[in-house]
């Protein structure tokens, strides 16, 4: 009989251990927050940190992968001088020590004629 109610006393130690591993637990989902709205003398005032979390983006558009941008957005985003725009870098290269000062661009001086009777050098 001792040995009977030891047995059993051992038993009912570890149904809670057993029960433990092999129960699930599921829990509600939280109640959606909704904005309170206060009237105070006949004017309404919202509740501005509500308004400022609805403001705020999804987590999933701030994790994910920027859009893709389309023909003309990627046109708009090309440097000037692919666009055959101004381009100041360029267009002092192009003027040389001229630039601010004349129209007409920079160029090297033009070579001497060379005599064809005279040996080259």
């Amino acid at each position: 009989m001792a040995r009977l109610l030891s047995l059993l006393l051992l038993t009912c130690a570890t149904l809670p251990a057993q029960a433990d591993e092999h129960t699930v637990v599921v829990k509600a989902a939280a109640p959606p927050k909704g904005c309170v709205e206060v009237e105070a003398n006949g004017r309404r005032a919202p509740s501005m940190s509500c308004l400022n979390e609805k403001l705020l983006p999804n987590s999933n558009t701030m994790n994910g992968p920027p859009p893709a941008l389309s023909g003309a957005e990627a046109t708009v985003q090309r440097p000037s001088n692919q666009l055959g725009l101004y381009n100041r870098a360029a267009l002092e290269h192009r003027m040389g020590n001229a630039f601010g000062k004349s129209v007409t661009p920079q160029r090297p001086p033009a070579p001497a004629p060379a005599s064809p009777l005279l040996p080259a050098r």
